[in-house]
């Protein structure tokens, strides 16, 4: 007989995994709300054409994409990005801003799998639209950050890495490239941590060999790390438009600073992402130990909503990943331990027994305890092993002497201590176990 497994990418969530992924989700809820946040989600299914020519031949070629029986092109959503332009662009004239929204929900990639990547994910997405100055990327820098700080992670344990690809087209630019040469250069810088200089081939293929003296200087740049390095190699009187993109670093790294979060940031031009819709800063979350992909990844994209149809919208946002996220929280020891244990365990002698312990067990759920007992009538003995087993705190005993007296014996499962009190108070007396002395 065959046994069906998932499809290659994709995973199933066991009750112990699943409570895992639902404390990450918790988190990163309270952490979004704190930062006055509002939650949306989308459609899971999309036009096919709010991705073409949105996101990047790379994303293209990695969607699930079928027609439907409507004879329509569609996709699953391989990112949230185009479809929240598209639910802001549709309401934008309405719309309080700045527009800060959330989201947690899941995504399809046909890519290639490896550690901390599949082809079924779940991300955090957060996005500030309405804000034009970096005022936005300290929001959400700082929101990103929380979101890490939230599960006892540190400096130690991770950094963002700040570049910007407007800063990259006027430095290219003033080196006599035109626009075409600066992004396949963008496209090369971005893949040449993985590639070295085979990530330069592109290029090359395209417009011929870089010169020797323009590479240099390329790699130079790229290998920026800090603020100061990049006033130094910019000049002491820079153009008009390199000076006011140092003014917005500026303002950006004073904000975070601020916000006391220096120690998280790292200025590193090599980060530049791979999807064509980003316009200014862009930024990358690591783990300092550098054994994991990139943790999170967001920047500024300004003029992806009027692409859409929509209004002209300044926009930042970010997105972090679950898999590589619960990859380091376990590797750091931060994983949420798993506690599915019963507050309370019913032991139940007969069927008369039980009638009357079911009244008890409903108002137990139903203020909020969780409650077990055993779906048929077994021997005392083995309810009580059941209800060590269970992990509960406290049994409740509803034998036949019990029931004849009017009331409900008590054992703290701890202690091993019992005591007895009448079959009215069974619900204040519980309360009063779990409120402590």
């Amino acid at each position: 007989m065959a046994t069906f497994q998932p499809l290659p990418g994709f995973r199933d969530f066991y009750p112990e995994d699943l409570a895992k992924r639902t404390h990450i989700f918790r988190l990163w809820r309270q952490t979004a709300a704190a930062f006055g946040f509002a939650e949306y989600d989308t459609p899971v299914l999309e036009p096919l054409d709010l991705y073409r020519a949105k996101s990047g031949d790379e994303i293209e070629a990695q969607l699930f994409s079928f027609t439907d029986k409507g004879k329509r092109e569609v996709a699953l959503r391989p990112e949230m990005t185009p479809s929240v332009c598209r639910l802001v662009g549709e309401r934008a004239g309405a719309l309080k801003r700045p527009i800060k929204w959330f989201s947690i929900a899941e995504f399809y990639r046909y890519e290639r799998m490896q550690k901390g990547r599949g082809r079924c994910f779940h991300q955090f997405n957060a996005d500030v639209f309405g804000e034009p100055g970096p005022e936005a990327e300290i929001e959400l820098i700082a929101l990103l950050v929380q979101c890490m700080r939230a599960f006892g992670l540190t400096q130690k344990d991770f950094c963002v890495r700040l570049s910007d690809r407007n800063l990259w087209f006027h430095y290219l630019g003033s080196l006599g490239l035109d626009d075409a040469r600066i992004r396949a250069l963008l496209g090369a810088i971005d893949k040449y941590e993985r590639s070295g200089h085979e990530a330069f081939k592109p290029y090359e293929d395209a417009f011929g060999p870089l010169p020797e003296g323009l590479k240099d200087k390329v790699l130079a740049f790229l290998a920026i790390r800090s603020f100061e390095e990049l006033e130094s190699a910019l000049g002491a009187d820079p153009a008009a438009g390199t000076a006011a993109r140092l003014a917005d670093w500026r303002k950006l790294l004073g904000g975070l600073s601020a916000m006391g979060l220096a120690d998280y940031i790292q200025v590193d031009l090599g980060v530049v992402r791979g999807l064509a819709y980003y316009t200014g800063f862009v930024f990358e979350a690591f783990d300092r130990k550098g054994e994991l992909r990139a943790l999170a990844g967001g920047g500024r994209y300004d003029d992806l909503v009027g692409k859409l149809g929509g209004s002209e919208l300044p926009a930042v946002g970010f997105a972090i990943g679950d898999m590589t996220f619960a990859l380091l929280l376990e590797e750091r020891g931060l994983s949420p331990a798993v506690a599915a244990a019963p507050d309370v365990y019913c032991v139940i002698g007969g069927e008369a027994e039980r009638r009357a312990a079911f009244a008890d067990i409903h108002r137990l759920r139903s203020g909020g305890y969780r409650v077990e007992y055993p779906l048929k009538e077994l021997a005392f003995g083995k309810q009580f092993k059941a209800a060590a087993e269970s992990g509960a705190r406290l049994a409740l005993i509803y034998g036949g002497d019990e029931l004849a007296r009017g009331v409900v014996k008590m054992r703290d499962m701890g202690t091993r201590t019992e005591r007895e009190f009448p079959a009215s108070e069974v619900e204040a007396s519980v309360r009063g176990f779990f409120a402590g002395p």
